[in-house]
């Protein structure tokens, strides 16, 4: 049995978190078109009859603006540090460019990284291959995998290449736990999943989810979430012409919430304007985003 545990590192958009779900076959963590969707540093526990892996998923590399940004900037370098392997995750639909070089010579000193290259169902090998000649003097490279996240292609082999860094013969997890994330956190992630799809480019990042009530003790589980928002102009973007935006965002998470609890739900809804939220220590601590954790 071997064990061990791997972070997964890239820039934003490239696929990290769509490709943590493929190998789980479980959703914990949020994918949507928007960078910096994965915030926290997320656990992702992957269990066969060979061993497990303790996957890391991290948000997506990017130049710190806020404090918020910067507890997302300590997540990916605490990620990294005494881990077995590094995925760093590439999309194979775009040149590799110089600054994708300088974050793998940053992010992969003394390190076993497996160059992951994603989205391979929407290019060519022939197109890949010159792109990815850029990394050759980069000696902490020690495989190269492609794969496709969302078609769940060649997942068997990026398996088999990481367990060739593993060297524990324990486990760290039990075999029914497949993330270290508590049920209020991945509600609470559901939600604010579905906000940022429905609203697309109506909405800055600045939007956070805070569970006010988690009620399990009726037959009808009950949550009030408070949606949190950095400017008071978003608020009527939020809740739409006559609550419509806030009631399509209430169904579809609710619906996936029900699946994640097994159970049926009640939820509601509300919005709450905290102003600058992001540049303030204190309220990104309050929502979840303690960097004296990580």
């Amino acid at each position: 049995m071997k064990s061990g545990f791997v972070a997964i590192l890239g820039e934003p958009n490239v696929g990290k978190s769509t490709l943590l779900n493929a190998i789980l076959n479980e959703k914990v963590s949020i994918v949507s078109p928007k960078p910096q969707t994965t915030r926290n540093k997320i656990l992702g526990i992957y269990n066969d009859d060979d061993g497990q892996i303790v996957f890391i998923d991290t948000p997506g590399i990017h130049k710190a603006k806020n404090k918020l940004d910067e507890y997302m900037s300590k997540a990916i370098n605490t990620a990294k540090t005494d881990v077995d392997a590094i995925l760093y995750v590439i999309d194979a639909t775009k040149k590799i460019t110089d600054k994708t070089i300088e974050n793998l010579n940053k992010y992969s000193q003394n390190a076993n990284v497996v160059l992951v290259v994603n989205k391979m169902d929407d290019t060519t090998y022939e197109k890949i291959y010159p792109e990815l000649t850029k990394c050759n003097s980069l000696s902490s490279i020690k495989d190269i995998v492609p794969v496709s996240a969302k078609k769940s292609k060649n997942l068997d082999e990026l398996i088999k290449v990481i367990k060739s860094y593993l060297h524990e013969d324990i486990k760290y997890f039990d075999d029914d736990i497949y993330t270290d994330q508590s049920i209020k956190q991945m509600v609470a992630e559901i939600i604010r999943e579905k906000a940022l799809w429905l609203l697309q480019d109506e909405l800055p990042h600045g939007i956070a989810i805070e569970i006010a009530r988690f009620d399990e003790n009726n037959p009808i589980t009950e949550i009030d979430a408070d949606i949190i928002l950095e400017k008071a102009s978003h608020k009527s973007i939020v809740i739409g012409k006559n609550g419509s935006m806030l009631k399509n965002i209430g169904t579809k998470a609710r619906q996936d919430i029900e699946k994640l609890l097994g159970a049926q739900v009640m939820l509601k809804l509300f919005v709450k304007v905290r102003e600058d939220w992001r540049n303030s220590t204190s309220t990104v601590k309050s929502l979840g985003y303690n960097s004296d954790n990580l």
